[in-house]
């Protein structure tokens, strides 16, 4: 990283397995301050070779290196691949919700936690799913890889500093080609914002504010969205939440200007909104959403440790595996069924009863036809989110929370017909089973790239083990797979997460070896960018922007409110 922790710029056309490049440097960003212009990034890489060398910018490793360098001991059984495979399979097969209606499903927590989860992912992973060796989970045999060869060929193409990277792209100042306007996702130093379709052919009503149509991603001709990552683009929740992040930094641009009037260039303006939106956000990963989602004094333990265990200074900046692997695919389990999106669901004689998660991928740029409907140019109106409704934690309604955190994914999540939309018509049925089940698909994944079990873990953290009445507690159908793959003694790591959660944390929160792996990789990313705003003097909400009655913005409530997308 640059000494002022700058993001890293990013191919405007990334997806998954797309390309980040290096960050600025530090005479470039006193260019863009002073000049507000930028060296275009294909003139950088042609003018330096060696910036395609930096083209992956960060690598994958082990959290726990003992067990990596132990391998395998500490791991699944591989004497026999096929069996492990199969009994993993089984085991995926089984964690589905089998009462998908039931209320007693539901946590505490409000969906938005779910989706900024996910957009985090974004920001923090890319990987290069390039390499058949590492990613294909559907070969036979699968055996597991050694750590070695994993951390040689998987690299991540994110620089994990929550630096918003999937936000801002190549930024506003890199010069394009006049021909190719349609592509460039600024107006000025603004992002620009897609407007909701109108039409006598869309049902339902309005979103309020009524008249407040700027409420989709920008996008081309083609339909196909600006922005940094397209990954943002794949699901309605998430595409809405990338929304309210460019118009957070449309706001502070505004913001900035009326209240820092010494900020007189439009680099130093762009600077100072992009600074301010990025230290709002991280302040709120850690604050409100690592604080909600994690075991009580998991977060403070963590800040306040003189060391952590990522040991970044000696290794070199990199994304734990057992986080990105295992640990945060928490948010899986959460994933609900059906939504309360807004006022058009929910009540007889409207649109329908709610907003089912196979219709939250058809209402995005990536669905085929662009949102279901080839005649639309952009969202419909009556799709818009209408966030009060995913952000209240004391609502009445069942729909208006997140699924908790245990060993049974919503059905939607079993049949993930999306996954299996492109591949050939003779592709084998056993393979398309194991795309379409998100379960199974986790569990291989781990197994392939040697994940270390929960209970090796646990005891590295000082975590007391589950036992095997509280593993084999809960659904009938999973405890027998779990015992007749023979992980009760030695449990996938990423359903050893789900499960510890589940019976000992009633799946409000994570618990202790969950919170441990994910409070501390977030954390340590943070305490090890020097452009973070833990290294900004005690930086808070109370230095950032405010809201219209004077108030910061210190939740995920807040930020939307600021955005102007939550009354």
């Amino acid at each position: 990283m640059s000494g002022q922790g700058e993001p890293a710029r990013v191919i405007a056309e990334l997806a998954h397995g797309g390309h980040a490049v290096r960050d600025l440097h530090d005479d470039e960003r006193e260019m863009i301050a002073e000049q507000g212009t930028a060296t275009p990034l294909s003139a950088v890489v042609q003018a330096e070779p060696a910036v395609a060398a930096e083209v992956a910018t960060t690598r994958f490793d082990y959290l726990f290196r003992r067990f990596a360098d132990e391998f395998p001991q500490h791991h699944l059984p591989n004497d026999d691949p096929d069996a492990v495979v199969d009994a993993l399979t089984t085991l995926g097969r089984a964690m589905v919700e089998q009462d998908p209606a039931g209320d007693d499903g539901n946590s505490p927590i409000p969906p938005i936690f779910t989706y900024w989860g996910q957009f985090l992912d974004h920001d923090l992973t890319a990987n290069t799913d390039r390499d058949s060796e590492v990613s294909d989970i559907t070969r036979r045999p699968l055996v597991p890889l050694d750590p070695k060869v994993v951390t040689e060929k998987l690299a991540n193409l994110r620089h994990p500093s929550l630096n918003l990277d999937s936000v801002y792209g190549d930024g506003p100042f890199a010069v394009t080609d006049p021909a190719a306007e349609e592509f460039v996702p600024y107006d000025g130093i603004k992002f620009r914002l897609g407007r909701a379709a109108v039409g006598p052919d869309i049902p339902g009503v309005r979103i309020p504010p009524i008249h407040d149509l700027a409420r989709d991603l920008p996008r081309n001709a083609a339909r196909t969205a600006l922005i940094g990552d397209h990954r943002n683009d794949e699901n309605l929740v998430v595409a809405q939440l990338h929304v309210a992040f460019l118009r957070f930094h449309n706001e502070a641009v505004d913001w900035v200007r009326a209240n820092e009037p010494d900020r007189v260039s439009d680099g130093e303006v762009f600077l100072r909104a992009r600074d301010l939106l990025r230290w709002t956000f991280q302040w709120v990963v850690v604050h409100d959403f690592l604080r909600t989602v994690t075991a009580d004094l998991v977060v403070d333990q963590v800040l306040t440790a003189d060391q952590d265990r990522l040991q970044l200074p000696t290794r070199g900046l990199y994304m734990p595996l057992e986080f990105s692997v295992a640990a945060y695919r928490f948010g899986h389990s959460m994933v609900r069924g059906a939504y309360d999106w807004n006022r058009n669901f929910g009540r007889p004689g409207n649109v329908i009863a709610n907003a089912p998660f196979a219709l939250l991928f058809r209402f995005t740029g990536k669905a085929r036809p662009p949102f279901g409907d080839e005649n639309l140019e952009s969202l419909p109106f009556n799709w818009i989110a209408e966030w009060d409704r995913m952000v209240d934690p004391n609502s009445p309604l069942a729909d208006r929370f997140a699924r908790r955190i245990d060993t049974v994914l919503a059905p939607p999540l079993h049949d993930m017909a999306n996954e299996i939309g492109g591949l050939p018509p003779e592709t084998p049925d056993e393979i398309e089973e194991v795309l379409k089940r998100l379960a199974v698909r986790n569990l291989l994944r781990g197994y392939l790239l040697a994940m270390p079990t929960g209970q090796a873990v646990a005891g590295t953290l000082g975590v007391a083990p589950l036992t095997e009445e509280e593993l084999t507690s809960g659904d009938p159908g999973v405890a027998q797979a779990l015992r007749d793959g023979g992980f009760v003694e030695r449990t996938p790591l990423w359903f050893y997460v789900l499960k510890e959660s589940e019976v000992r944390a009633r799946g409000n929160t994570l618990g202790e070896v969950g919170s441990r792996i994910v409070a501390e990789t977030i954390i340590a990313q943070l305490r090890h960018d020097p452009g973070s705003f833990l290294h900004q003097a005690s930086w808070s909400p109370a230095q950032g922007v405010r809201l219209r009655d004077g108030s910061p913005v210190r939740s995920i409530a807040d930020f939307l409110r600021f955005a102007g997308v939550l009354a």
